[in-house]
């Protein structure tokens, strides 16, 4: 089965507009009984765009419209903890063909949040491998498909080099003064490297230029096309498989 692979660039400039757009719709809309971007961090959807592209792209290749889940029903069971809720689910048949999550971080504080989800990323993930090794989803075949796309603010704070401490033992060189933009490419491309993910994006957006839909994709393995590609060959191999 060949897969279909539209022409993505509209789609995909349109949801990085509606981050932005969403973004400042909820700054506004938590002012008067906030402070910060706090409102516009926790008021979740902006990353909707994204879930629409993906949908979309599955639908064209033939997927069920009722086996994605974007809204409800995102619970999947865990080994560590009961249950974990991801951003995009593809059930079909009782088998589990993919999870994906949408992250986004925008400034001040880089450095905590670029920990916070490294943690996210890599614990979500073994917790998911741990249950599907213990039968948590049947005896399915082929594995299930894991993807992370990652939105990043490009600005002088993202971009700028970052100095690491080490008082004890020295870090892997490629950390070294690396900017946190280059942190995010790190882990990402680290995750695929180690089958953690299946597949994994990463983009940058200005906050000037973003909410015109503007943006760049810094490194040509961690691309949305990519992505997609990956995500719909695995669906298309998912298909012949129980046919």
């Amino acid at each position: 089965m060949a897969i279909k692979l539209p022409p993505l660039e509209k789609k995909l400039s349109k949801a990085v507009a509606h981050y932005w757009g969403t973004l400042l719709k909820q700054s506004e809309k938590g002012a008067e009984s906030d402070r910060g971007n706090r409102s516009a961090v926790t008021g979740g959807k902006q990353m909707d765009g994204f879930c629409q592209l993906v949908q979309w792209v599955l639908v064209e290749n033939g997927l069920p419209e009722p086996s994605i889940h974007t809204r409800t029903d995102l619970e999947l069971p865990g080994y560590f903890r009961p249950t974990k809720k991801w951003d995009m689910l593809i059930v079909q048949d009782a088998n589990l063909i993919a999870a994906i999550e949408f992250k986004s971080q925008r400034g001040p504080s880089f450095g905590n949040n670029l920990n916070n989800r490294s943690e996210e990323a890599l614990g979500s993930a073994v917790d998911l491998w741990t249950a599907y090794r213990e039968g948590a989803f049947g005896k399915q075949k082929p594995r299930p498909w894991l993807g992370w796309v990652m939105l990043l603010e490009e600005c002088p704070s993202s971009l700028a080099p970052v100095k690491v401490a080490q008082p004890h033992f020295e870090v892997f060189p490629e950390f070294r003064d690396s900017s946190y933009a280059k942190r995010y490419e790190l882990l990402l491309r680290k995750l695929l490297l180690e089958r953690i993910y299946d597949g994994a994006a990463l983009i940058l957006a200005t906050a000037d230029e973003g909410p015109k839909g503007k943006f760049s994709e810094p490194v040509k393995d961690l691309s949305m096309k990519r992505v997609l590609a990956g995500l719909a060959g695995h669906v298309a191999s998912y298909e012949a498989a129980i046919k």
